[in-house]
């Protein structure tokens, strides 16, 4: 007898509903980047400890409840997961990994009407957040990630066309799908062309297109530019009610402004943003960011996001109006950079390449486009 395999899918509906997940990776790796969720509780006993036939480990787990293995891959966690098995623990392992759970995403709808759908596309393992508008029988997606079949299947399930596809800046801790999506569907690819210099790859200049229209008149598209994290970031308002504020503005933080190696130059340009372009929006409208920390971010509704009033409440930093000290504190609290985001943001310039095997390791780890402050 062997314990039961399950998928990303099978696995999210048991981390949504409480589940105990046992990590047999290196203590490093699991330190770096794990499965979180409100009702998760985890365990990290490397896989070795398992072979040394120590009958120790096993008090740690419980007796009366399933416990999911996980790996890098499923290999070891399977092995693990019948030894716990042969041993009378109800046992089942994610069958390939975290590979495959940083491969998963939940669509979950912030708000329908007759006018409007909007839906956030949740890559639980990145905290990588996309969105699709969709009115009309029209769809405009922003900052999709590269596997852009959940895009097209979404648009599908909504018996929408994909008309426009944007990205908020270049992207430096996955890859995106903005291009490729775009010309799948036939839509127009939208970015900011300070984010594209010496890129072949054809794209509208975002900051030529004050507008965009989807769907009926009321679906309205603003993008205000909002330098910062990057020269080209822009946020997208829509409506004058949702603010889709790429990486510039988090729940929880502020975008890092260092990529570039213009940490203090940078700096400046958030706080331009923070008490110029974003100063005059209400406190009600709801902010949308591309990228979450913690899963104590995702509100009771299913969704990441927070009205702008009560992220400006919450973070210290967007109250500093003396613009030294804001900079000053934005410039030295970057943490450790993305991996691999150099390698990254040339593939999202397309000055390379890189096959579905390659992205995937690119792509692994949590992201690190946020800064947090209290």
């Amino acid at each position: 007898m062997s314990a039961g395999a399950i998928n990303a899918i099978q696995l999210n509906e048991k981390v949504e509903q409480g589940v105990f997940l046992l990590d047999v990776r290196n203590p490093e790796d699991f330190a770096d980047w794990k499965i979180e969720g409100k009702e998760v509780r985890s365990i990290n006993i490397p896989y070795f400890d398992f072979l040394d036939d120590n009958e120790n480990i096993y008090g740690q787990l419980p007796a009366d409840e399933e416990i999911v293995v996980i790996c890098a891959k499923g290999g070891s966690a399977k092995m693990v997961a019948d030894l716990l098995d042969e041993k009378g623990f109800q046992a089942s392992y994610l069958e390939q990994g975290m590979q495959e759970w940083s491969q998963f995403y939940r669509p979950v709808t912030v708000m329908e009407d007759d006018n409007l759908k909007l839906i956030q596309v949740n890559r639980l393992a990145k905290g990588c957040l996309s969105y699709m508008l969709i009115s009309g029988g029209e769809a405009l997606v922003v900052d999709p990630n590269r596997h852009i079949e959940e895009y097209l299947s979404l648009a599908e399930q909504e018996d929408a066309a994909i008309k426009y596809v944007l990205d908020t800046h270049l992207h430096a801790d996955h890859i995106s799908g903005g291009h490729e999506l775009a010309e799948k569907t036939g839509a127009v690819y939208y970015i900011s062309s300070s984010e594209m210099q010496g890129s072949e790859l054809s794209y509208e200049p975002l900051e030529k297109q004050g507008m965009l229209e989807v769907g009926r008149a009321e679906a309205k598209i603003l993008a205000v530019p909002t330098p910062g994290h990057t020269p080209g970031s822009v946020s997208v308002l829509v409506n004058d009610r949702y603010l889709l504020s790429g990486d510039t503005i988090f729940v929880g933080g502020l975008g890092r402004p260092d990529l570039g190696g213009k940490a203090a130059e940078w700096a400046q340009a958030l706080y331009d943003t923070v008490f110029t372009t974003i100063a005059s929006l209400p406190d009600d409208v709801l902010v949308l960011p591309a990228h979450y920390a913690e899963a104590s971010e995702i509100r009771r509704e299913g969704y990441v996001g927070a009205p702008l009033g009560e992220i400006r409440g919450n973070n210290e930093v967007m109250r500093t109006a003396n613009r030294d000290r804001f900079a000053e504190k934005v410039a030295h609290a970057v943490g450790a950079t993305p991996p691999n985001y150099e390698e990254i943001v040339e593939i999202n310039r397309g000055a390379a390449s890189a096959s579905p095997e390659k992205a995937t390791e690119l792509e692994i780890g949590p992201n690190r486009c946020a800064l947090h402050h209290g």
